[in-house]
């Protein structure tokens, strides 16, 4: 029993790993490649990844959204538990990093079940909310790219999702940079906003879980 959240040494997040992680080979490979990226920072833990999948089976999610792709670990880690006929709507504007995304999910065999969007996440969001049909009709989202537009994309999916969805958005915490009151650059600033504006919000249930760069979970009420 603790009264704090523990802080991992690299001796216990090894083992944090180790002991707990069921990755499969098409996943740890998909991870190898994109830490050789120049980009590999955005890529989500390992961990982070099987607690989202956690999380979507315990909503017995069959249709999810996902802005902020970039290699494809988090939507495979999704998908792969999306039932038959489940579709994950995954929103990027890279064609180069999804590239690297494609051609893993069509290894793992989920390839038909992601509806990829290249273009602004936001745009995409919303033509789907153009439909009447789209309103109320997502079980889950993942929210992982731009954080500036953070707001936007939170107040789209909550348009999006059914009552007892989820929305999780990654990088809550930003590497403790939230909690330095001398670091006042856009991001930071913005995911400070996102995070009071979340806890004071009555339309959902929260928590801000500690878990990769922080995981902030809000579910439709």
């Amino acid at each position: 029993m603790s009264v704090r959240t523990l802080q991992l040494s690299d001796a216990l997040q090894d083992y944090l790993v180790q002991a707990t992680l069921r990755e499969t080979d098409v996943m740890r490979r998909l991870r190898d490649e994109t830490a050789r990226l120049p980009m590999a920072r955005m890529q989500i833990s390992p961990e982070q990844g099987q607690f989202m999948t956690l999380l979507v089976e315990m909503l017995g999610a069959r249709r999810a959204i996902e802005v902020g792709a970039f290699t494809g670990y988090s939507a495979l880690c999704v998908a792969s538990v999306l039932p038959p006929g489940g579709k994950l709507v995954t929103c990027d504007v890279s064609e180069e990093w999804t590239a690297v995304a494609q051609r893993y999910w069509r290894e793992a065999g989920v390839a038909d079940r992601i509806d990829l969007r290249l273009g602004r996440a936001a745009g995409t969001l919303e033509a789907l909310l153009a439909d009447p049909r789209e309103h109320g009709a997502y079980d889950f989202m993942f929210i992982d790219a731009d954080k500036g537009e953070y707001d936007r994309y939170y107040e789209q999916g909550l348009m999006l999702l059914r009552r007892g969805g989820l929305i999780a958005v990654d990088n809550a915490l930003w590497s403790g940079r939230v909690a330095d009151s001398g670091v006042q650059d856009d991001d930071t600033r913005a995911l400070r906003a996102l995070n009071a504006k979340v806890r004071d919000d009555p339309r959902v249930s929260m928590s801000l879980v500690p878990i990769g760069d922080g995981l902030l979970l809000a579910r439709k009420r």
